[in-house]
């Protein structure tokens, strides 16, 4: 069975920093896409990042660029995003997804097989 947990939401406050990490068990992530989407209340979910299989090629929503990176550590099997200069707009309970059929980076949440729980991120002062 393949399992994906998130860790590291939490609250903080907003120009503060969050890592978030992925870890997957139940099969290798080295030749799967990956993804972090996030959904807050009464919105739909969106996709926030994905990378490639070596991560070498990454998706970013745009309100997320410059200040988000996704990253992965296949010998660790866990993926990673780093969230800087957080604001109140980043509330949101965030998800990491495997794509277990392709290499590639998508922002097609349709693609993605596996979703972990999700780890709460609240930004507020």
């Amino acid at each position: 069975q393949v399992h994906l947990v998130e860790s590291g939401g939490g609250l903080v406050q907003p120009g503060g920093s969050l890592r978030l990490s992925c870890i997957v068990s139940g099969r290798t992530i080295s030749n799967s896409g990956a993804a972090w989407i996030r959904q807050a209340p009464g919105k739909e979910r969106e996709l926030v990042a994905a990378n490639n299989w070596n991560g070498n090629y990454q998706i970013y929503a745009d309100s997320v660029k410059g200040r988000f990176t996704i990253s992965r550590v296949n010998a660790r099997n866990t993926i990673f995003l780093e969230m800087k200069n957080l604001n109140s707009e980043d509330t949101a309970v965030y998800f990491c997804g495997l794509d277990a059929d392709s290499h590639w980076a998508s922002d097609d949440l349709s693609n993605y097989d596996y979703w972990g729980q999700g780890t709460q991120v609240t930004v507020s002062s």
